[in-house]
């Protein structure tokens, strides 16, 4: 059994949770390259005493007295970023504190969800409770990779809803986005330009990328708006007198929760002529249900729910999830990238309240 009498005070949540933020800050930990800063974390955990399990560089910690019985909350975010922007005019690996803003690459996205998070679980843990607690911190996220959440997920116990600790203003996003990369190829054949011989694979694409603007799915969520999709690669030719025989195109596909990824994808299958393949259906959208207890107790402390365009971990998880961190994620993958002392401080009170 857990010893409830060492329970941490708040405000050592708050000062442990700046202090291990700025250390990870230091030390890069861009996707699939998050060896050094796992490590970092680990021994956070572990100075207290929290005995944290490792699967590649993902961190997952259960609840100590878990009763299967009884309902399990999971807690996430993520220890990965994204490369520095060219045009950082900070040292992105330098913790530099400015009044209230903490600068450095990941104090936004998405350190201050892991910080505070895990000092949350630390807290929770630590008292008489009704729930299990789960925390997760996920490697290779910002690459949705195959060695993060998804590698850790088969070892976690039956999980009942989650919170996911990206940068929300921490408001809770209901619901989020899926995406769906396809790659298209429109055939025709090559011949000599100056007979105007051959199929033109570009002539051939025309109507296929007409209808990918202009198609509307019937489907259109609440939170989420429509499922859009935007051809953002296309690639012809070898030279100006061959007429092409291939003519190859991407497609960003964001889906909403009223369709799978498979679903939309035998809907653009059926309208075009071009050849069509997914790199992948397992990104898809997520959200919880308006009437979850979690989101009602969100309404309870006047919180906004809303639905998030952007792609997070809750993408791979098959039970309800919502999103919500501090910081903003205007600032995420930005150049001198931050998150405010005052962000820490006041999600640690507010997840509190959210799950006492």
């Amino acid at each position: 059994m857990t010893d409830m009498n060492i329970s941490p005070t708040i405000e050592t949540l708050k000062q442990d949770a700046l202090s291990c933020l700025r250390q990870l800050i230091a030390i890069p930990s861009v996707s699939r390259d998050e060896t050094a800063a796992a490590d970092c974390l680990q021994a956070h955990m572990e100075t207290w005493q929290l005995h944290p399990q490792r699967e590649a560089n993902n961190l997952y910690l259960i609840d100590p007295d878990y009763d299967e019985r009884r309902e399990t909350i999971l807690l996430n975010a993520h220890i990965d970023t994204v490369k520095q922007a060219a045009s950082w005019q900070r040292n992105p690996f330098e913790p530099m504190l400015e009044g209230d803003r903490l600068y450095g690459l990941g104090s936004n996205d998405c350190g201050g969800g892991l910080v505070t998070l895990l000092q949350v679980y630390r807290y929770l843990i630590s008292r008489p409770r009704q729930r299990n607690y789960v925390y997760v911190a996920s490697a290779e996220e910002e690459v949705s990779g195959k060695d993060g959440f998804s590698r850790v997920l088969p070892l976690l116990p039956r999980v009942d809803v989650a919170i996911v600790g990206e940068p929300t203003g921490m408001q809770p996003a209901v619901a989020e986005r899926g995406l769906m990369v396809i790659d298209g190829t429109a055939h025709g054949k090559s011949g000599h330009a100056a007979r105007n011989e051959g199929v033109n694979a570009i002539h051939e694409v025309l109507e296929d990328l007409l209808w990918l603007r202009d198609y509307r799915f019937e489907k259109v969520s609440e939170r989420l708006g429509p499922t859009r999709m935007s051809v953002t690669v296309i690639q012809a030719g070898t030279q100006h007198n061959v007429v092409p025989d291939a003519c190859h195109f991407v497609v960003d596909v964001r889906t909403n929760e009223c369709y799978t990824n498979e679903e939309v994808f035998r809907i653009i299958d059926a309208h075009t002529k071009s050849e069509m393949k997914a790199r992948s259906f397992r990104l898809s959208s997520s959200s919880v249900p308006m009437g979850h207890p979690l989101v009602e107790r969100c309404l309870q402390l006047g919180l906004k729910p809303f639905g998030s365009p952007t792609l997070s971990d809750q993408a791979l998880m098959p039970f309800p999830s919502l999103k919500m961190g501090p910081g903003d994620s205007a600032r995420s993958h930005a150049a001198d990238e931050y998150i405010c002392v005052s962000e820490i401080e006041g999600a640690i009170d507010l997840y509190l309240r959210l799950l006492s």
